[in-house]
């Protein structure tokens, strides 16, 4: 990611006009529900977050995050804050690298949508897939790192941790290919695209054999973890948004692809020197999560990242339709937007070494 979109999405900035809510009933809310919470309240917005717009909460003692729906029309199942509350705490109670929550607020009266709180956590956060601020000898476990966090994730019994109707079991594929096809379409605002349409057409008739179910991140990246501030350790997994049960061959390849993203898109690693970084190979990020899942390869890899790719782009071509409509929750929306063609390009580039 380039310093300017770094600078864009990274820290906090006064709350937008469009993301005003009343903070005085925030803090009486506040009291009532966060233990040890103690004012005064500062309310200050996170630049980054394309989707539910996110606020940090600072207190003399400490600092909390707090999530929301965005005001005005959403989608129909978009943005939902309270699916994002849930799995925090389940998986926290697992161990799992995942920030506190303190509370879950579903009265639209008190800031104007439903919204959750949950504890700061302090520590990096890199937006550059190269981890440039790493020494280049300690690059190598941090890409372990992560990969351990993604791993771990997958072998979690989303059963034993209540979250069994956290999404429908099997057909992964199926249901996400025609979700983001209906919301691609819908979304009228934001246009038509050549590549898109014949993603929609082609992937539905071409899922590989084979399902399983695990929970599910959907957007597995480096910039959405936080670091501890010294070690390459993963302190919390950020950004829940899109997380479900669903086939974890797809979640994995979405984190992978990576080694295949643009850098100036999201966080990516396309024409990097992996060697002069000292960064581990595409190949051997794989074959390091297939030891840690007990897998002896991953057959059909160009469908997964088509399949991505796909996604990405349908995410993107939201963000468009939202910035058009001048709902979307980051000013940087409309310039995030202009990379939805390229990923709809990639996503056939894709599709056509699958056929």
């Amino acid at each position: 990611m380039s310093a300017l979109d770094q600078d864009a999405n990274a820290g906090t900035t006064a709350v937008r006009a469009a993301h005003r809510f009343d903070e005085a009933a925030l803090e009486l809310w506040l009291k009532a529900n966060v233990s040890g919470y103690a004012g005064p309240l500062t309310v200050e917005q996170f630049k980054g977050g394309q989707s539910n717009p996110t606020y940090k909460l600072v207190t003399p003692a400490r600092s909390y995050v707090l999530r929301r729906k965005p005001p005005g029309k959403i989608l129909k199942g978009a943005h939902a804050v309270e699916r994002e509350a849930q799995v925090l705490t389940a998986l926290g109670s697992a161990g799992y690298p995942v920030a506190h929550v303190h509370g879950l607020c579903t009265d639209d009266s008190v800031i104007g949508s439903w919204f959750y709180v949950m504890e700061m956590v302090e520590g990096r956060i890199f937006w550059d897939a190269t981890f440039p601020g790493v020494d280049r000898a300690d690059r190598p476990a941090y890409f372990d790192a992560m990969n351990a966090a993604i791993a771990g994730l997958h072998c979690l019994d989303h059963v034993a941790l209540g979250l069994e109707d956290y999404g429908r079991p099997g057909n992964y594929f199926a249901r996400q290919i025609s979700r983001w096809s209906r919301q691609y379409q819908e979304d009228v605002d934001a246009g038509r695209d050549e590549a898109m349409d014949a993603l929609v057409a082609w992937l539905p008739g071409n899922i590989p054999a084979g399902d399983e179910t695990s929970i599910v991140h959907g957007d597995f990246r480096c910039d959405n973890m936080i670091f501890h501030p010294t070690e390459p350790k993963v302190l919390a997994v950020l950004d829940w948004e899109l997380s479900t049960l669903g086939h974890p061959l797809a979640d994995f390849a979405y984190h992978a692809m990576m080694y295949q993203m643009p850098p100036d898109i999201v966080a990516g690693l396309a024409g990097a020197d992996l060697a002069a970084l000292n960064i581990p190979g595409e190949a051997d990020y794989v074959a390091a999560y297939c030891e840690r899942t007990g897998r002896a390869g991953i057959a059909n890899w160009d469908f997964y990242v088509a399949f991505n790719f796909f996604r990405l782009a349908a995410i993107f071509h939201g963000i468009k339709g939202r910035a058009v409509r001048g709902t979307a929750s980051s000013a940087h929306a409309l310039e995030r937007a202009k990379s939805f063609p390229v990923l709809a390009r990639l996503a056939r580039e894709a599709m056509d070494r699958c056929r």
